[in-house]
């Protein structure tokens, strides 16, 4: 009896304890959750409420600062609007002080060219106080509202970012449009700068009485706003129209795809012309059906550049002292590797050839030749200090950093013959260009620079200074370089890229395209590319050429050279290089 009385009072006990625990653990779990509302109310979410308070007794107000703005160079201290801000009149309605809804709905959309039905649905709401019927009113638009004085109908100015040359460098600009929540950059310099293009908002507060109205005798409290910074880019406006032109015109008169061309101030870096064709008016960017022409070719898209690369693999044998331009070796027209042969174009077999010879004839071989006396190593160390496999560093979105992997096992001998002239890696027309500066410029890299000035609060000037990124050869190699080129326009392939009355150099490169998805090329589609400069006895240009897929002839010296003599002559005259020739 005593044990099981003892039992029951214990398995009550026990009983007891189980109610105080859960009790306990839900007063507890009340007071972690009442904490972290405090939390979230008084601390996270502070300015938030501490608004909401101050608007039952206060009126606040966003202001709203001014994009900067972008201007191409003109030179002499000249800008070019490219991107501005532009006041036009936008069209609403307050439905509650219309009278007539029926007739003041008809002669809206007569004037405003709108749907009747949907101006009537709009402005169908009494109690409603805002309705917007239309932006970007055109002049003869709002002097008709003005005249027709209808009840409830207002006219207000509104801001909208504008490009002045349409598709002038669209594809550098990019354009300002919503990404589902803002309007922000989109593409291009407009997305690269947002930050500092958008500036900062203001505000502006002040008491109200209890019917919402301003207390003119009150305090007012203004934050003004901080408006963008401007840009002033290193493209000058007439060169990029010229060029622009050309590219426009080489790509439809031999029916190609499309095509890129890059200009570059040899010892800045500075870029004076980028043009892509087909391009987009960024007015219009709403319209653009195909959205890839919103990205910049010359420094988004990447690709085999063929036989313009030979003169890089000359740059690194030359510099590391393994050949000189009058080294000669015998080409028999191919080399076999790893179960493969590689011929050279139009199965050719040159002979005894020189070096300077493999450029002006383009030989496969010879590039294989000379990326066998660097060793894969070598080689290898060479194409990345020349830039390539790297990004730039150019004031510029999406940029692609091209594709040199092929040269990570420096036991697949295949993959260094082919890079050597041009296939298997991928490179950008920007990459391509800053190479090639390279030479012309004493063996310097330069980063290419396309930002010359950034305005703070309108008249704070911020200079961008050219900047130097690496010796890649010495100054001696690179004028051993710039004479092969040289010889390369006066007896090669690139004859059709020479300038009378002055001394040019380039090499043009006519590649494959490979396939997608898949090995192998594709069958009948190359790209012929022109990369140079001038003039070769003091280098000031660097000019790419790239024309995707012409359709009436094959070789890049039919169609990238003759435009980038076009190119280059404009530049030589325009910036006043006296003729030597």
């Amino acid at each position: 009896m005593f044990i099981r009385e003892s039992e029951n009072r214990r398995s009550l006990t026990q009983s007891r304890n189980w109610r105080i625990y859960i009790l306990a653990f839900f007063i507890l779990a009340a007071a972690v959750i009442i904490f972290i509302r405090l939390y979230i109310l008084q601390v996270k979410s502070y300015e938030k409420y501490l608004r909401l308070a101050e608007n039952q007794h206060k009126i606040w107000q966003e202001l709203r600062p001014e994009r900067g703005e972008i201007f191409l160079n003109e030179g002499k201290n000249e800008w070019y609007p490219l991107a501005v801000n532009k006041k036009m009149p936008m069209a609403y309605a307050v439905p509650k002080e219309i009278v007539n809804k029926k007739e003041t709905a008809e002669k809206i959309s007569e004037i405003l060219n709108l749907d009747q039905k949907i101006v009537e649905e709009k402005i169908s709401d009494s109690e409603d106080m805002f309705e917007i019927l239309k932006h970007k009113l055109e002049e003869e638009e709002s002097n008709k509202i003005k005249e027709a004085k209808l009840a409830g109908i207002y006219l207000t100015p509104e801001s909208f970012r504008f490009y002045p040359g349409g598709e002038l460098a669209s594809q550098i600009v990019g354009f300002v449009g919503s990404d589902g929540e803002e309007f922000k950059g989109r593409y291009g310099l407009e997305a690269y700068f947002e930050k500092e293009l958008k500036g900062e908002p203001g505000s502006l507060s002040q008491e109200r009485d209890t019917r919402g109205r301003w207390i003119s005798i009150a305090d007012r409290e203004v934050q003004p706003p901080k408006n963008g910074d401007n840009l002033v880019l290193t493209i000058n406006h007439t060169v990029q129209y010229e060029v622009e032109k050309i590219l426009r015109e080489t790509v439809e008169k031999h029916k190609a795809d499309s095509g890129a061309i890059v200009a570059l101030e040899v010892k800045t870096g500075k870029v004076l012309a980028m043009a892509g064709f087909p391009s987009f008016n960024p007015n219009n960017y709403g319209s653009t059906e195909d959205i890839s022409l919103f990205i910049n070719p010359a420094v988004s898209v990447a690709y085999e550049c063929g036989s313009v690369f030979k003169p890089i693999t000359a740059a690194a044998g030359i510099d590391d002292g393994k050949i000189e331009p009058d080294t000669e070796y015998v080409d028999t027209g191919s080399v076999r590797e790893a179960g493969y042969t590689i011929k050279n174009s139009e199965d050719k077999v040159y002979g005894r050839q020189t070096m300077t010879g493999v450029l002006e004839n383009s030989i496969n071989t010879g590039a294989i030749f000379i990326q066998r006396q660097l060793g894969n190593k070598k080689f290898t160390d060479y194409v990345k200090a020349f830039g390539f496999g790297e990004k730039t560093g150019i004031e510029l979105p999406n940029e692609s950093a091209g594709n040199i992997k092929n040269l990570k096992d420096l036991r697949r001998n295949i993959h260094f013959y082919t890079a050597s002239f041009g296939q298997g890696i991928t490179v950008t027309p920007l990459q391509l260009v800053t190479a090639y500066a390279v030479i012309g410029n004493g063996g310097k890299l330069m980063k290419p620079q396309i930002v010359e000035k950034i305005i703070h609060n309108g008249s704070e000037v911020e200079e961008i200074k050219p900047q130097e990124v690496r010796r890649v050869i010495s100054e001696e190699s690179a004028k051993k370089v710039a004479q092969m080129l040289l010889s390369v326009v006066k007896n090669g392939h690139g004859k059709k890229a020479a300038v009378p009355g002055y001394l040019v150099g380039g090499k043009t490169g006519t590649a494959q395209v490979s396939k997608v998805g898949e090995k192998g090329y594709q069958e009948g589609v190359t790209i012929g590319t022109f990369a140079g400069l001038a003039p070769i006895d003091d280098p000031q240009f660097a000019v790419v050429v790239k024309i995707n897929n012409p359709k009436d002839v094959q070789w890049a010296e039919s169609t990238a050279a003759p435009a980038f003599s076009q190119v280059m002559e404009f530049l030589l005259k325009y910036y006043g290089v006296k003729p030597t020739e």
